[in-house]
């Protein structure tokens, strides 16, 4: 029970569930695993049909994103505009959670 010493108990007000959700995510060191992960799901809604219906994988390693497309034209637009998409990831996420994006 020792190792139990910090244990505050319950709390007297309750508190919201996201908030509690984010503590939970904080205390175990997974929010920017949730936040890379809701970026990946969320890639469709942000980049739109097009671009979606064209990406063939998606994965984030040490806040890179590695878009995996399979059409050569829209590879090359979205390298052009590669400040753009991580400016909208940003607003939409935070800064911090992805810093490169990477077009295979």
């Amino acid at each position: 029970m020792s190792k139990y010493h910090e244990h505050i108990g319950r709390k007297s007000v309750p508190s919201p569930l996201k908030d509690i959700f984010e503590d939970l995510l904080q205390a175990y060191s997974l929010k920017d695993r949730f936040i890379e992960r809701k970026v990946i799901s969320s890639w469709g809604e942000l980049m739109g049909n097009t671009v979606s219906k064209r990406t063939s994988g998606l994965s984030v390693s040490d806040k890179i994103l590695y878009v995996k497309l399979s059409s050569g034209p829209i590879k090359k637009e979205l390298m052009m505009n590669k400040s753009k998409v991580l400016q909208l990831i940003g607003e939409n996420f935070g800064k911090e959670v992805i810093k490169d994006i990477v077009f295979l």
